[in-house]
């Protein structure tokens, strides 16, 4: 179906030679193609799509700026089709700008996201044109490169995904209703609340500088909309976006800097707000607005509610204190100096004191002048919406004790042991995909902000600093070893995050809840006047989740406190090094000499020895080097908790088959027809085993027989057998050791 070569030619772009662009066959036959102008010394652009290649031109010549660009490429083939062009063109658009050499003339109201028939493929197609495009003294750049580029990551070309693109048509019929002034967007870390936000204020503006019908939208539902408002709103706007975090915004205005019709002085902080008046201010992260609270710069802060009339002392004890509930926030001062506000909002990612409290949104979103709209698709992890809600029961405790393993074929979830190799692994993915950072919460103090020769950290060996720079890390460096903490990557996409849980989060065995150690907090805004540790957990849960919610690809976790790594353990599959026994091929196997058998107690069907253990039905595993290799050993894998105060949750362990003697207080893997285990299932369990006897002068008898669990899960009761029960039980083997691999 698909032609070997994509026709991509350029042709002048003026009046005289207007007519050679119908050397093209598919442009003279109305066939869908796809066309770029262009000019090299004004480095200005424009991409489009037509089935009239010619016509469109002559329009786009009387134009007052497309028609100072100079050239033209018409790109077809004879596998093109509308919506085939559409997305070839929306592409086109994203790594253009990504790209930064030209400033495209590009609204973008006309672009969305849609499936059709073979897209995958068609992006081939892309790739190929792209390999096929070249500029006077222009350096093509790889693909992946530019998908890792701040411009691309936080385009206003992005495609909507329907959710976004609802949400754009509720914005926009909200603030032509004449009763609207604020709207609130929520949603949960990585649902596009930043992406929106931009593509908003792209759109704004180019409303303000165009009129809709040099807009190229052909989506009728939004051009209702857009002429509604632009009815209501017939002046062009004063528009700002504004950024709480330092770095997030740094790195925005970097990307406004490099946009047609965009300015970095539209990115403003929240102290920003009150230097000029503006109709429509967009709030992105709002949640990390602050508060009188805990905060840097009491005097600055104290300026500002001043100048708007916000500042309240009251009178105590003959002397003007300051009242800290009365007091305007960065929320109030975002509403006194607007007409209209747009609030990007997520309370789960409130992370310190200093923010504005969930209640002072929740008053306001009540309010008659005020709407919600929810995002609920997920655009950043490929993990989607099963792992953002795995993360959240993971950290608060919610996920049943006989959860699976979470799984996902397109995301990488892994626990490592061994911090060394979880460098390692994260290096790797550096290396074949760009953008990869380790990050921790606030375990150890800045040391290296003073001595940058000395590490934050020693973990094992592996020597760990904190990020060295506080604008724009991300981007800053490359070695993993570098962590960021959470105002450096808030905000910011990766394709692998490697999350180091320090010494200040714990798990407590015997509560079944994650604590935090205040002690161990080192971040003295985030802890000052928190009196209670519930609240302080909040906050600490909080960063780590936000933390986890970073990686596009994958995710890597390592635990410091031991009790942690044992939790996450019972969820989080090891990578695959840390939880790897070595199969070997049967013809090199000298059973019980240099393997034994891999037993599958969940599989099995009848008594061992049935089962022939000493054949090839069964994979022969080696042991590790300091187990010496035994007659009658096997391996298997222990899945449940009723057993996790001696035998964690996916453990391999090593046991003695049939073993003789007491078995008095020891753990056996026993088997009965009547045994209903909810870790097992019906017919083997792993259980402490006990018995009480009856003994007489010439011999004696069980009296009952008790299979205990040893478990921080209250809920494992014991199972107890009497009489013919006792019988039918088998002890099949003697728990040697939990297997360290």
């Amino acid at each position: 179906m698909f032609s070997s070569s994509v026709n991509v030619k350029s042709y002048p772009f003026n009046k005289a030679d207007i007519g050679l662009i119908s050397n093209d066959a598919f442009a003279r036959g109305s066939f869908p193609i796809i066309y770029i102008l262009y000019n090299t010394e004004t480095m200005m652009a424009y991409v489009g799509e037509s089935t009239n290649a010619i016509s469109r031109m002559s329009s786009h010549l009387t134009h007052p700026e497309k028609q100072q660009l100079k050239w033209v490429y018409i790109i077809s083939d004879e596998s093109f089709n509308k919506s085939a062009a559409l997305d070839i063109e929306s592409n086109l658009i994203q790594y253009m700008t990504a790209a930064g050499d030209f400033k495209l003339l590009n609204g973008n109201g006309g672009v969305s996201s849609h499936n059709y028939y073979q897209k995958s493929e068609y992006f081939k197609v892309f790739k190929e044109v792209w390999s096929k495009l070249t500029f006077e003294n222009i350096r093509m750049k790889d693909l992946l490169e530019l998908e890792n580029s701040d411009i691309f990551k936080y385009s206003p070309y992005k495609s909507l995904s329907p959710d976004q693109y609802d949400s754009i048509l509720e914005v926009f019929k909200n603030y032509s209703s004449g009763t609207v002034k604020k709207i609130f967007v929520n949603g949960s870390a990585g649902t596009g609340k930043t992406i929106l936000a931009i593509y908003l204020i792209k759109l704004l503006t180019t409303l303000g500088q165009y009129e809709l019908h040099d807009l190229d939208i052909e989506d009728e539902t939004l051009l209702l909309e857009l002429n509604t408002f632009k009815q209501k709103h017939p002046n062009k706007l004063r528009i700002g976006l504004v950024v709480p975090m330092t770095s997030l915004r740094s790195t925005l205005q970097q990307v406004f800097k490099s946009l047609h019709g965009l300015s970095s002085s539209m990115v403003i902080g929240p102290t920003d707000v009150v230097k000029k008046e503006y109709d429509f201010l967009i709030v992105d992260e709002a949640h990390r607005l602050t508060r009188r609270k805990s905060i840097m710069g009491y005097g600055v802060f104290d300026n500002v509610n001043k100048k708007l009339g916000l500042y309240h002392t009251e009178k105590i004890d003959g002397k003007d204190v300051q009242s800290a509930e009365k007091n305007g926030t960065q929320l109030d001062w975002i509403i006194k100096s607007s007409k209209y506000q747009l609030f990007f909002y997520d309370s789960e990612q409130s992370i310190k004191p200093a923010d504005v409290r969930k209640e002072h949104f929740d008053a306001l979103k009540n309010k008659a002048d005020s709407t919600q709209i929810q995002l609920v698709s997920q655009m950043r992890s490929k993990g989607d919406n099963d792992y953002m809600s795995f993360v959240d029961n993971l950290l608060n405790g919610k996920l049943d004790k006989n959860s699976p393993h979470f799984s996902n074929p397109n995301y990488e979830l892994a626990i490592f042991k061994d911090i060394a190799y979880m460098m390692d692994r994260l290096q790797e993915k550096e290396y074949e995909f760009g953008l990869c950072r380790s990050m921790s919460g606030y375990s150890w103090p800045w040391v290296s902000k003073n001595n940058k020769s000395k590490p934050d950290a020693i973990i094992d060996g592996v020597k760990l600093f904190w990020n060295r720079e506080s604008i724009d890390w991300i981007n800053s460096t490359t070695e993993v070893t570098e962590m960021g903490c959470i105002h450096t990557v808030q905000g910011y996409d990766l394709n692998y995050a490697a999350i180091i849980f320090g010494e200040e989060i714990i798990y407590d065995k015997q509560s079944g809840k994650i604590r935090v150690i205040k002690s161990k907090y080192h971040d003295s805004k985030g802890k000052q006047a928190i009196e209670n540790e519930d609240e302080l957990l909040k906050y600490i849960i909080n960063i780590y989740k936000t933390m986890m919610y970073r990686g596009i690809r994958g995710t890597f976790i390592y635990a410091c406190d031991k009790n942690l790594q044992e939790y996450f353990e019972r969820y989080i599959p090891l990578d695959k090094k840390d939880n790897q026994l070595r199969t070997l091929p049967f013809a090199e196997v000298k059973p019980y000499v240099n393997a034994v058998p891999l037993v599958d107690i969940y599989a099995a069907a009848g008594e061992f020895s049935e089962l022939q253990i000493s054949g090839e039905n069964f994979d022969w595993v080696e042991l590790p080097e300091n187990i010496s290799t035994k007659e009658g050993y096997f391996v298997c894998q222990i899945i449940g908790e009723s057993m996790n105060k001696k035998i964690q949750n996916g453990s391999w362990c090593l046991f003695k088959e049939n073993p003789i003697g007491s078995r008095q207080g020891k753990i056996v893997l026993a088997k009965h027809y009547d045994i209903q285990d909810s870790d097992f299932g019906a017919g083997y369990t792993v259980k402490s085993y006990h018995s009480e006897k009856n003994i007489t002068e010439d011999n004696w008898s069980h009296k009952t027989i008790v299979l205990k669990p040893l478990s921080y899960d209250s809920s494992f009761e014991d199972i107890i057998l009497r009489g013919d029960e006792i019988n039918r039980l088998k002890i099949v083997g003697e728990f040697i050791t939990v297997l360290d691999l």
